[in-house]
């Protein structure tokens, strides 16, 4: 069997490396942090939802795009700033809104098959992960949002998702510490959450128990191909100075998130991948009176855009907001802020004296589909740009680009 080298320790990255060595691949994953699942990986709003699988590809994003622009804590922002792969991107967003009924479903069986090899995986391996199966709520403050996710609904059941609307009355029995007067909402039980980087971290250990080798603190600057693959990295930044290193494979995979975009281009293809920054708030609660105050299913604000998940009995994540403004990694003030006062307005009695913010960057294909599968080159794969949706779906891309390498390689 071949030796692949995957760039990209996230969730994608780990995932494909374990597929490939369930098949007897020989595995090398470099990443450029010194741990596996600290990038987009590490802090994000924890949700499995298969039903959250709506793609974003809709006239009505474009419109709140336009009038938030101006707003510094709107949750979708657009950057004013001059830049050809953001504006190109975007209007290539605009293109594929003529997909957005057969990618919403597709996305949504994809997430579906996505839950059983997770799990799966999970079991075998021992790896606890705050896992938590309550399902998820999706909750509508007035009629006309709620309308339009009757018909949300009816592609996600389209695509085999067990959705059902609930009122008022039942969202408070589905989650009693909930505050708020809501005019409905949609639960789907089958979904859950769970601590991203915890299964990240915990799935890189089993990958090396079963014989995969992780180069990390490895950053990738260029990539040769040959009759085989020389990757070319820099590594152990010591007092400044970088130790370039190259190492040798029969392919490569790029799993490196918003980084996909550059490596692709060194391989001659185009993977018109856009980092689009997403915040998340850990409210730590330190106190039964707090722990009891949390929600333990989990929630998605339509008006807001905001989710949750419940980490345990001592934490609780809350994470939100879409921001157009390239590799910056900032985390603003003004963007943190609504993520706390909502908590505070819906969870009153929920202590935020400890409250640890985070920043990540969603790697977004413009028809809000992964890239999954070969590129121009034999032996080039990609496992990336699952936007917001890569802890929901990268268990089965996983599985889909390992079944095409082993393909490939046993022609």
């Amino acid at each position: 069997m071949p030796h692949i080298a995957i760039i990209g320790a996230g969730i994608a990255g780990v995932t494909t490396a374990y597929a490939l060595l369930q098949r007897g691949c020989a595995v090398t994953v470099l990443d450029r942090q010194r741990y596996s699942g600290m990038e987009t990986s590490f802090a994000n709003g924890g949700q499995l939802s298969a039903s959250n699988a709506e793609v974003w590809n809709h006239w009505s994003t474009v419109l709140k795009g336009v009038k938030w622009m101006m707003q510094r804590n709107a949750p979708l922002l657009i950057s004013p700033g001059v830049s050809w792969h953001k504006y190109s991107w975007l209007a290539e967003f605009v293109s594929n809104i003529g997909n957005y009924h057969d990618n919403t479903v597709a996305t949504t069986r994809l997430a579906i098959a996505a839950r059983q090899h997770l799990f799966a995986i999970a079991k075998r391996e021992k790896i606890d992960f705050d896992h938590v199966r309550r399902g998820i709520l999706h909750i509508y403050w007035d009629k006309g949002s709620f309308l339009h996710a009757l018909e949300v609904n009816a592609m996600l059941v389209e695509g085999g998702l067990d959705r059902q609307p609930v009122t008022a009355a039942e969202i408070a029995s589905i989650e009693p510490t909930l505050h708020g007067k809501f005019h409905g909402g949609f639960y789907t039980p089958s979904d859950s959450t769970g601590d991203i980087h915890k299964f990240t971290f915990g799935l890189a250990k089993a990958c090396m128990r079963h014989g995969g080798r992780f180069i990390l603190d490895a950053d990738v600057n260029r990539i040769v191909a040959n009759s085989e693959y020389n990757i070319h990295y820099s590594a152990d930044r010591t007092n400044g100075k970088a130790d370039r290193k190259t190492i040798r494979a029969d392919g490569v995979v790029i799993c490196a998130g918003s980084a996909s975009r550059k490596l692709a281009a060194m391989l001659g293809d185009r993977v018109n991948v856009y980092p689009v920054k997403g915040y998340s708030i850990t409210v730590h609660l330190d106190d039964e009176r707090s722990q009891n105050a949390a929600p333990w299913v989990s929630l998605l604000d339509d008006q807001a855009k905001i989710v949750t998940s419940r980490l345990g009995a001592g934490r609780f994540r809350v994470a939100g907001t879409a921001e157009f403004n390239g590799m910056n990694r900032d985390i603003r003030h003004d963007r943190i802020r609504p993520l706390v006062d909502w908590t505070r307005l819906l969870f009153p009695e929920v202590d935020t004296n400890r409250v640890v913010p985070w920043a990540g960057l969603r790697p977004m294909m413009p028809n809000m589909m992964p890239r999954v599968g070969k590129g121009r080159r034999p032996g080039v794969f990609y496992n990336t740009g699952h936007g917001h949706l890569g802890w929901t779906l990268s268990a089965a891309t996983a599985e889909l680009v390992a079944d095409q390498i082993c393909t490939a390689y046993s022609a």
